[in-house]
């Protein structure tokens, strides 16, 4: 009975068992990808046209990339605490859009239906920071990994949430604005004590690589399943049965991960807390170096009954104490300075905003991700400029391709630091270079272009959000790694706003009123523009054929090119730092 106890402690301890259940709450927090999906209900119940339905959805991705407050709150208090923060208001902000959309409340203003959408997605940052911050800090030496899961499984929240949702098997689509409100909020308070750094140091295990090699092929297999529902049930009018059956398949996916820390705890003999506490290794890099010159003066005035010790059990004895002195030594160093942290170290937002590399990995995510978004907001316009009837085909692959990016851009660049030593913004640059290809493609127009571009600019879009965490991480710490996150997600709305909400509308504007007056050549934009900005125009001009967005995915291209020399540039002022950081762990 004692042995049971001690296992289910180590169970319920486990890193592995708190990083499946952010698996399970990032599945949930990909509401605001569902938009696309609620925003017709919206537009017919409450008669708004599409500029409204556009500024509710700007409100959105503000609202989903505003994450100060989530940031400060995982700080200062328990992270159980934040997650249901983001609960409550994830719960009221959709549940009073479910109130209004089915007139079960008072219409509001369009003003305050943005401030509405705002709270409800901004729920969703909590759950986004609890998870990460809780789990890079379980996994101080798998960054990549555990990034780019925990943000694939965000960006598969939505396709997940509506085959769950096809259970409910009713004609009322107002009900699914319902389960969006309350799905999370029950999986948030049914999980939120779970969500925790459990002290990832000392559950470092030779099997660890075989774990995340099992998950990777879990979710591997969960897209490839995925992407055949959705062809399936697009090609074929499936009965209930049918659809009872796959979501049960589905659940299934979402529950094998957990059999890794059941095994664990079923396997492996328990460790004591004692154990723990000696095997714990510093976070900081720099402080290693420190103690390594420290133990080699503590060794030289050795007794000479420590050799009667084995070196593990001497090392394992001097450990604790080689960390308290190396960590005073090091403060007393940067007292005397007088100086700030150096990169590798723990910065808080401030210090950090004062570093140009933060500033290099913030615009260089704000060329390559806020490129990829203008595609993704615009998907439905290019596919209808090149012909393409079935739109939400690409809507779904790309969905598909920025989850494998984000698997992807995690496990490759962690292959890179781990075994080269090698900065990680280099595949950063990689991806980078991928979606200057697929931006020229889409430009082009050719035939399979769209499948093409797709793929490259979901795949380079997802990887973004598996580095750029993990960087941060590296060079600015892990203490206010909430803060550091949640200021580079401005990156997102940033570029939406400037690429799409600006050039990528205007240029398509401007040429649909161009292939409409065709003898008119004096400032047509001009003309256009504002009567069609303020709500005047008679209904919006379609534009036909590859020149609607030519210019604009050329551009788009170019801005990736010098995302890519920016990534080089902070490549080249971080050797130092990633050399010191894992140069030593491959020798």
């Amino acid at each position: 009975m004692v042995q049971l106890g001690e296992r289910l402690k180590s169970l319920i301890n486990s890193r592995w068992v708190v990083f499946v259940a952010a698996m399970w709450i990032q599945s949930f927090a990909g509401s605001g990808y569902l938009f696309g999906r609620i925003s017709p209900l919206i537009k017919s119940s409450l008669d708004y046209n599409q500029r409204q339905i556009a500024s509710l959805g700007v409100a959105k991705d503000l609202g989903a990339s505003f994450g100060f407050f989530a940031g400060t709150l995982c700080e200062l208090l328990p992270l159980s605490v934040a997650l249901l923060v983001g609960a409550f208001q994830h719960l009221i902000g959709y549940g009073f859009l479910w109130l209004i959309v089915t007139h079960r409340a008072p219409s509001l203003p369009l003003w305050a239906m943005c401030i509405l959408i705002f709270m409800a997605s901004n729920g969703e940052t909590y759950f986004n920071t609890a998870a990460l911050v809780s789990c890079v800090q379980n996994f101080p030496k798998s960054r990549g990994p555990v990034v780019g899961i925990l943000k694939g499984f965000a960006g598969l929240g939505g396709a997940i949430s509506t085959q769950i949702f096809a259970l409910v098997h009713t004609p009322d689509h107002a009900s699914f604005i319902f389960m969006v409100a309350v799905g999370p909020f029950m999986v948030i308070v049914a999980l939120m004590f779970i969500i925790r750094p459990v002290g990832g140091h000392g559950q470092d295990r030779p099997s660890d690589g075989l774990s995340f090699t099992f998950v990777y092929c879990v979710c591997l297999v969960l897209a490839s399943y995925l992407m055949g529902i959705m062809l399936v049930q697009d090609l074929a009018d499936l009965s209930y049965t049918f659809t009872v059956f796959f979501t049960v398949i589905l659940f299934i996916l979402l529950l094998l991960p957990v059999c890794i820390p059941v095994s664990m705890a079923l396997s492996e003999e328990p460790i004591s807390p004692l154990e723990e506490a000696l095997l714990q290794e510093p976070q900081n890099k720099e402080l290693a170096s420190t103690e390594e010159s420290d133990t080699t003066q503590v060794e030289d005035g050795k007794p000479n009954d420590v050799d009667l010790y084995e070196a593990s059990e001497a090392q394992k004895t001097i450990a604790p104490f080689q960390a308290k002195l190396a960590q005073v030594v090091t403060e007393e160093k940067l007292q005397i300075k007088g100086k700030g942290p150096h990169r590798g170290e723990d910065f808080t937002l401030l210090q950090a905003l004062t570093k140009a590399d933060f500033w290099l990995i913030f615009f260089s995510l704000l060329l390559g991700s806020g490129s990829g978004l203008m595609v993704i907001d615009n998907l439905g316009q290019m596919s209808q400029s090149l012909g393409y009837e079935n739109t939400h085909i690409f809507v779904s692959m790309i969905s598909i391709w920025n989850f494998l990016g984000r698997l992807g851009g995690g496990y490759f660049s962690e292959i890179i630091v781990r075994e080269h030593a090698y900065p990680r913004p280099v595949a950063m640059a990689v991806a980078q270079t991928i979606m200057a290809v697929g931006h020229f493609f889409l430009g082009m127009g050719l035939p399979g272009a769209m499948y093409v571009g797709t793929l490259f600019i979901g795949l380079g879009f997802g990887a973004h959000w598996a580095i750029v965490p993990a960087t941060a991480s590296e060079l600015f710490g892990l203490k206010k790694f909430g803060a550091l996150y949640n200021f580079l997600t401005i990156a997102n709305p940033a570029g939406t706003l400037l690429f799409s909400g600006l050039i990528a509308s205007y240029i398509y504007d401007l040429e649909a009123e161009k292939q409409a007056h065709p003898h008119h050549h004096q400032s047509p934009g001009i003309r256009f523009s504002f009567p069609y900005m303020l709500g005047t125009a008679d209904e919006p001009l379609q534009c036909e054929g590859a020149i609607c967005f030519l210019l604009t995915s050329m551009l788009m291209s170019g801005l990736c090119i010098v995302a890519v020399l920016l990534s080089l540039i902070l490549m080249h002022r971080t050797k130092i730092v990633y050399a010191r950081l894992y140069g030593r762990s491959r020798t």
